[in-house]
């Protein structure tokens, strides 16, 4: 073995004495600051996984738009598009603001409307898969409508509601009734933007809305994958030329991940002060170490051990402090998140609502371990516990072995 190794075992050797406890305490100080940074790292990932995957699951993955206002000929371009390979299938789309409600007399809602085609492939696919009454009928005069948005109506399967047109805003002198809309089905998709605000419709009663003859406001299309999205968007680009702009779903929606993703820095920076607080632990100890060895280090020197042995020594009873707490930390936190909702659900039962299920809209928390999360955070307190040693290390390296022998 060689001799700083030795070293570094024979000083961290625990022994019957009070100091023997600081190393553990030093040890337990990065255990809690990897398995606090590790967590909560794996929660912000899961929440991301699961705003993405609700967006995609009532979005489309490319939008097409006209730069000359409406689509005038949206079966073309669908048709464009439906050539792509990848493309699972398009649909022309209007959305609008209107207002909705139940009775003459009632209280308005303000929602969005979103007319499709149903025969084609769509978002609606998505609706029909997350169910929770009546029928998928989106076609003449009936409507889908999201959980929260037919609780806050009052309304149910076969209800009749009005649906107010945005063109009474344009001029006082003119004047549109309203549509009168049969609840067919009501979804939901366990997020309030499309279960609260949404109405979902044909595209004749949206054209109808809005006066339009024909045309679309959109053309969504579905792709196979996602992720690849981009490959669908540079090919239409091309195929549609410059009259035409297509936005993937994560240009629609990059304020969101832009959001999530700066949250996530930023809590990894804020908490990695954690493993500043561990790197102070390693030094202390160290400190404490070379204090009660002053007259070992002398003797050492004395003999003809070299610095940089010494300063060895003092460096690897750092590290090894910190790799095992890394290790320990790394298993504390894996434990507590494969236990995360029976602690949640612990605490509810003492009344502390820890994650409420109003609020989020989620069964449990999210969460996913990322490799690269956890080598980012085993990397940086190795980095921080490195450079904590080196200090106590130079100072019992420069000791004088004469001054160290002497000294009471």
């Amino acid at each position: 073995m060689p001799f700083p190794l030795f070293l570094a075992l024979v000083y961290l050797r625990p022994r019957r004495t009070f100091a023997s406890a600081i190393p553990v305490i030093t040890v337990l100080g990065v255990m809690l600051g990897v398995a606090i940074l590790m967590i909560v790292l794996a929660v912000m990932t899961g929440f991301g996984d699961v705003w993405r995957e609700k967006i995609l699951l009532f979005k489309p993955h490319l939008t097409v738009y006209s730069r000359l206002g409406d689509i005038r000929n949206p079966d073309a371009v669908c048709a464009a598009a439906e050539e792509l390979p990848g493309v699972r299938g398009a649909c022309p789309a209007i959305a609008f603001p209107a207002m909705l409600r139940m009775e003459e007399g009632g209280d308005p809602v303000t929602v969005t409307v979103l007319g499709l085609d149903p025969e084609r492939p769509s978002v609606l696919e998505s609706a029909a898969s997350h169910l929770m009454a009546g029928v998928f009928d989106a076609s003449e005069d009936r409507a889908m409508l999201g959980k929260e948005l037919a609780w806050r109506l009052g309304a149910r399967p076969g209800s009749r509601f009005l649906c107010y047109s945005p063109l009474n805003l344009r001029s006082a002198e003119e004047l549109y009734f309203p549509e009168e809309l049969e609840v067919a089905g009501v979804y939901n998709m366990g997020m309030m933007q499309f279960d609260d605000g949404l109405v979902v419709c044909s595209l004749g009663m949206a054209r109808d809305l809005l006066g339009m003859d024909g045309g679309a406001r959109s053309v969504q299309v579905q792709t196979e994958d996602p992720e690849q999205v981009w490959r669908q968007a540079d090919a239409l680009r091309e195929r549609l030329g410059p009259m035409y702009a297509v936005e993937t779903w994560l240009e629609t929606d990059k304020v969101l991940f832009n959001a999530l993703r700066t949250e996530k820095t930023m809590m990894f920076i804020l908490l990695a002060f954690i493993a500043v607080v561990a790197a102070f632990c390693v030094t202390n100890t160290l400190i404490v170490i070379t204090i009660q060895k002053t007259k070992e280090i002398g003797l050492m020197k004395a003999l003809g051990f070299s610095t940089g042995r010494i300063r060895g020594a003092f460096v690897l009873s750092g590290l090894l402090q910190c790799v095992a707490g890394e290790a320990l930390g790394f298993g504390l936190g894996a434990l507590v998140l494969h236990n995360l909702q029976r602690m949640v659900d612990l605490l509810a039962r003492f009344g502390l609502e820890v994650f409420p299920k109003a609020v989020y809209g989620l069964p449990e928390i999210p969460w996913r371990i990322v490799p690269t999360d956890v080598a980012a955070v085993l990397g940086t307190v190795f980095v921080f516990c490195f450079a904590a040693s080196f200090l106590p290390a130079w100072l019992a390296a420069r000791l004088d072995p004469v001054k160290a022998i002497g000294q009471e």
